[in-house]
């Protein structure tokens, strides 16, 4: 019930995990209450944790602690190897989850498997906007019928080194904006894991992985990532851009992603949710 105290379990203490906790230690109404970390790296945290003024510091383990532990909700911050690890199985645990890692559903199955995981729980898992607006109006277009939905992403060159950009592209010395990459969201969440998230939740929300269009682009004259989508459907026809600013302490995250993660678990405890 809103208003009630929710006890969180979330996976992963990396960039996203410390912001979203010290943006909830005041929250009345929420306590996070476990962290879920990598077998051998508990004893590293709990001591990271001593410095971050929570008024309890949650418990720390490398696997969902159940029983009088139970959390209310699970938050997924940890890459895409922890839906298999942890999402899947708390979800089978009647254990309702919120997801950032929504690029992981490209692999084939996957969507299925968490649906799946989610009735034999009798809960539901909750694919959170991250880093992109709109999610909202775009899903509720759906309802009427998408035609078309294209992505494009673009990003200073040498966001991309690490990439298959580098096989295309002489990123370190790029003197104007390259296409790189056009294809399927699916396609491109195979081949560009550390940038699918976008992606894949305007893929999931609209018209599907295989028929959302994506062009990537390495472009000198910008500083930020910048997203663009557009859609046209029965309902007319938008566009919307977010060149949303870096996480201080992680410039590969955005800052949208974790007021994101923090905006759902507000609305689980608020008595007006929005």
């Amino acid at each position: 019930m809103p208003g009630t105290l929710k006890r969180v379990a979330m996976v992963g203490f990396g960039a996203i995990s410390q912001a979203v906790l010290d943006l909830t230690k005041h929250d009345e109404g929420l306590y996070i209450s476990q962290l879920i970390v990598s077998p051998g790296k508990e004893d590293t945290v709990r001591g990271q944790l001593n410095g971050l003024g929570l008024k309890q510091l949650p418990q720390v383990s490398s696997g969902l602690l159940l029983g009088a532990e139970r959390p209310d909700v699970l938050v997924e911050c940890a890459g895409h190897g922890a839906l298999t690890a942890h999402v899947l199985p708390a979800l089978r645990q009647g254990v309702p989850c919120l997801v950032v890692s929504i690029g992981a559903l490209s692999a084939p199955g996957m969507a299925e498997e968490l649906e799946q995981a989610a009735r034999e729980g009798g809960t539901q898992v909750h694919l959170l906007s991250g880093a992109i607006g709109g999610i909202d109006a775009l899903a509720a277009a759906r309802m009427a019928g998408l035609d078309a939905v294209t992505y494009v992403g673009r990003k200073p060159p040498l966001g991309w080194l690490g990439s298959p950009a580098e096989e295309k592209l002489d990123l370190r010395n790029l003197k104007e904006k390259a296409l790189f990459f056009e294809g399927s969201a699916r396609e491109a969440a195979r081949l560009f894991p550390k940038n699918a998230n976008v992606a894949a939740t305007l893929a999931l929300a609209g018209v599907g992985l295989d028929r959302t269009r994506v062009e990537l682009y390495a472009d000198p004259a910008v500083d930020q990532n910048i997203h663009y989508y557009e859609a046209q459907g029965a309902f007319g026809n938008m566009a919307v851009t977010m060149q949303g600013k870096p996480l201080a302490s992680n410039p590969k995250t955005s800052a949208l992603t974790v007021y994101s993660v923090v905006r759902a678990l507000r609305n689980l405890v608020s008595p007006l949710a929005v």
